[in-house]
């Protein structure tokens, strides 16, 4: 009986281990289970090394993606930051252009004669203004005594105009090889302190309905003044400057003066404006000051031109000048109301760029009253 009992236990391995001792019952789900969890050794185990075994290695090609992404980014950085320094260098050039100019104006420059602005006035002017009369025998000059013209604005209202003149003092004065009677006017600009700072100065530019303001030089070439301003600086916004090839004393058949079209409106950059015809007919005069005399246009034709031909030529035979003053009236885009140029006038043409390479934006205007300064 108990050599059977022995016999039964020595045969089931599966209860007892080799120690006499009872094996856990679940042995063999932990041998299983350690065989999945020893590394290398099971079934799964193997599953597991397939999986890592088949994720895919990291491709070649992305670390060169990487690095042009990167190098697109701070590409894209640099034309950012160059961007806004050409821009900061434009805002720049506007604003000290603008504040140049804006300073002639509040220093040299005086329009509404009772109102002293940045013009030195001598006592004898000033005596003047208060009587407003002038008397050309008390000066040894020949005329008619009368009223000496000071507001500019009077003299561009048609309706004022003519009976303003009537009460002006005149004087015998030589313009253009010809002896004139001519009104007697109160220059507004101090041609003497902006000789010193530019010498080559030789006018002022008024034009009212546009609200432009600028003094006039000119250089042996039409290139001095591109880009450089009446003081002489550096700067894209130029000078408003007389065509080289004409007299300083505006006595051509036809006188050019230029000025670069300015975003922001400066220069001539509203000269297109006067293709309105609504604004053409509040206000259709320049004005031109010089030292001596002032020169008074009015505008008879606005039109779009071939940057070079006949509106860029500063002298005609009078057959070639009547048929080129014929044309531009019937290429203008404005009616001036009957006003006609002939071919003993003078004209003066302002020209300012298009944004197109080969063409110009002009506006031509006739000769109406020459004025003698003082």
């Amino acid at each position: 009986m108990a050599d059977r009992d022995r016999r039964n236990r020595r045969g089931s391995g599966d209860e007892w281990d080799r120690r006499g001792s009872r094996a856990p019952e679940n042995s063999r789900n932990s041998r299983y289970d350690d065989e999945r969890r020893e590394p290398g050794s099971g079934r799964n185990n193997r599953y597991d090394d397939e999986r890592r075994g088949s994720r895919k290695p990291k491709k070649k090609g992305s670390a060169v993606g990487t690095f042009f992404s990167t190098l697109l980014l701070v590409a894209a950085i640099g034309v950012f930051c160059y961007a806004g320094w050409r821009l900061l260098g434009y805002y720049l050039d506007y604003k000290a252009g603008s504040d140049e100019y804006s300073n002639l104006n509040q220093q040299y420059v005086s329009m509404d004669s009772g109102e002293e602005g940045g013009q030195a006035e001598t006592q004898d002017v000033r005596e003047e203004e208060r009587s407003a009369e002038y008397v050309p025998e008390e000066n040894g000059e020949t005329g008619r005594p009368g009223k000496i013209l000071k507001r500019v604005e009077d003299l561009e209202d048609p309706k004022t105009v003519e009976k303003k003149i009537e009460e002006a003092a005149t004087v015998e004065t030589e313009e253009n090889q010809e002896k004139k009677q001519l009104p007697v006017m109160r220059n507004p600009i101090d041609f003497e302190e902006l000789n010193k700072i530019n010498p080559e100065v030789i006018g002022w530019i008024r034009i009212g309905a546009l609200g432009k303001s600028y003094p006039v030089a000119q250089a042996k070439d039409n290139d001095f003044y591109l880009h450089r301003t009446f003081e002489k600086q550096d700067n894209f916004a130029g000078c408003i400057f007389l065509n080289c090839d004409n007299s300083k004393y505006f006595t051509d058949q036809n006188s050019i003066i230029y000025g670069h079209n300015m975003k922001d409106g400066s220069m001539f950059g509203t000269l297109k404006n006067f293709g309105d015809q609504e604004l053409y007919d509040k206000n259709p005069y320049f004005w031109v000051f010089t030292p001596k005399l002032i020169f008074q246009y009015q505008i008879f034709s606005c039109s779009i031109v071939n940057r070079v031909g006949d509106p860029y030529r500063t002298r005609f035979l009078s057959t070639e000048f009547d048929a080129f003053l014929k044309t531009c009236m019937e290429n203008s885009q404005i009616d001036s109301h009957g006003l006609k140029p002939e071919a003993t006038d003078r004209i003066v043409t302002l020209s300012t760029c298009t944004g197109n390479e080969s063409t110009r934006f002009i506006a031509q205007g006739v000769l109406k009253q020459i004025y003698l300064s003082r």
